[in-house]
This record gives C-alpha cells, sequence and structure tokens, in this order.
C-alpha cells in the first residue's frame, strides 16, 4: 500500500513539474494602453526608441490606390497621439522601416524615404510592375527589402538600386532582417532565408500572416491581419497569444520594443494603436 501510494505521489509530481513547465512556457499580451480611434487606417507601426516615437503609416484610402490621400503619423510612447498626419502626400503606404535619420515607406508600388529630422519626403525608389509593395525592413548595413503581396516577389534596394532578390513566394508579407538572415512571412509560414537557402521555421498560423518581430534569437512574434497574434519559436512550435477575428479587430503589421517587451498593433479599420506588455 505503501510502495503504491509513494509511486502515485511520484507520478503526480512528475505531472504537476510537467505542467508547471508548460505553463512556465506560456506567453501572454497584457493590454497597457490604447490611442484615441483617429488615425486614418494604420498598417503598420514602428518603435523608434532613440527618438522617443511610434511612426505608424496611414492608408487613407484605398490600399493600392494612387490617390495622395496616405500619410504618416507620429504617436508617443504613452499612447498620446502627437500628429495624425506628420507627413503627408503618399498614396497607400504599409510597412515601415528606419535606417539612421531615414524613414522607408513602402507605397503601393515605390518606396518613399523620408528625412526624420526634416520631416518630409526626400526620395522615391519605383519598383518596375510592382502592384502591391507591403512590408519592409532594413538590414544593419542599410539595405531595404520590401515585399510585393500580390505578385510573391521581394526586392532589396541598395545603394539607390532596386533588384529583386525572391520570386513565387505566395502570399509573402511580412519581412524581418537579422545579420544575414531574411524572415519572411507567407500565407500562415514563417520562413528563414539566406541567399539561396530557404528554410520553413513554423506554420500553421491564420493565413493572413503580417507583421514578424524578434523577441530573442529563435523566438518572435507574429502578426495576422485578420486578429491572431502568436508566439513562434523557430522549432516550429507557436502559442497564440491574442485573437480579436470575432471582434473584427485587425491585428496588422507590428511594432516590438525589446527593452520594455512592448508590441504595438495597429488595428486598421479601428484606426488606432493598442500597446500590450509580452509577458
Amino acid at each position: 500500500m505503501k510502495k503504491t501510494l509513494l509511486a502515485c505521489s511520484c507520478i503526480t509530481i512528475v505531472l504537476l513539474s510537467k505542467n508547471n513547465s508548460v505553463l512556465a512556457q506560456d506567453h501572454q499580451l497584457v493590454e497597457k494602453w490604447h490611442t484615441d480611434s483617429v488615425l486614418k487606417t494604420p498598417e503598420s507601426v514602428l518603435y523608434d526608441g532613440e527618438n522617443k516615437v511610434l511612426y505608424t503609416s496611414n492608408i487613407g484610402g484605398a490600399p493600392a490606390g494612387k490617390n495622395g490621400k496616405g500619410s504618416i503619423g507620429k504617436v508617443g510612447l504613452d499612447g498620446k497621439i502627437m500628429q495624425v498626419e506628420w507627413v503627408t502626400g503618399l498614396n497607400g503606404p504599409k510597412g515601415l522601416g528606419r535606417f539612421g535619420n531615414t524613414l522607408y515607406a513602402a507605397d503601393v508600388d515605390e518606396v518613399v524615404a523620408i528625412d526624420i529630422k526634416a520631416a518630409k519626403i526626400i526620395n522615391h525608389y519605383p519598383v518596375k510592375d510592382a502592384q502591391f509593395l507591403n512590408d519592409i525592413t532594413v538590414d544593419d548595413k542599410g539595405v531595404v527589402y520590401v515585399s510585393d503581396s500580390k505578385l510573391g516577389k521581394i526586392h532589396k534596394i541598395e545603394n539607390g538600386t532596386v533588384s529583386t532578390i525572391a520570386e513565387n513566394v505566395n502570399g509573402v508579407n511580412g519581412l524581418l532582417a537579422v545579420k544575414k538572415d531574411l524572415y519572411v512571412l507567407a500565407s500562415g509560414a514563417l520562413w528563414k532565408f539566406n541567399g539561396d537557402k530557404k528554410t520553413k521555421l513554423a506554420d500553421g498560423m491564420d493565413q493572413s500572416t503580417d507583421g514578424v518581430e524578434m523577441v530573442k534569437p529563435g523566438e518572435f512574434v507574429v502578426s495576422c491581419w485578420t486578429g491572431a497574434i502568436y508566439f513562434v519559436k523557430e522549432d516550429g512550435t507557436k502559442q497564440q497569444m491574442l485573437d480579436t477575428r470575432t471582434q473584427k479587430i485587425n491585428s496588422a503589421d507590428i511594432g516590438y520594443d525589446s527593452k520594455s517587451r512592448i508590441v504595438y498593433v495597429p488595428t486598421f479599420f479601428k484606426n488606432s494603436i493598442v500597446a500590450y506588455e509580452l509577458k
């Protein structure tokens, strides 16, 4: 009888230990604040720790429209709107990237360069035959990468020259450059591109995968436009941390503050930014 009780106790301890291990690995998003709903269809948000500000792309009109209604807004790290339209004259801006004093925006069929200090557009980089430029990332050398979701292509801009580095990437959207690796979101999957080598890291997420940010090497936060956010590991495991799909609240191209572990989520049609602490 004692042996049976001891065996049962050992099993219970093992099970509890395993359960605690699972719980310890769980992550959650805890809302810190949300902005007023005055932005103009915000598609992307970019954290700028140096200037202590968030930039957000306002589509303004039709996502692929060439109507001049697009703009870039500025939001404080406390969630206060600084300027709804800080820089105007864009069309349907989406993904944002920064290198030094230059902010880059994917704008339908071109990449627009903005001088942050002067708050004005300083250059345009047309992408031949582009139809729906979507996300942007910039590597540590200042090379810009931009996805075309409609054509399934990835382009790069280096020393002012535009070239195509990948084609037939169905549903391509989110990009993240980390050293020599380019992380790519496409149709519910996270890939790692390194030169000609392409490795699928994780799949099975909502098909509208949109934004990707690295928490630490091998761990990522991935957003899906329809309203889902996942914690994803390079070994393929994933956990859904947020689901606002039934509420029809989008979670488009996210930003991330790695020091404070804050995830910034643009809600698209709800015209606001929501800040969540990653636990």
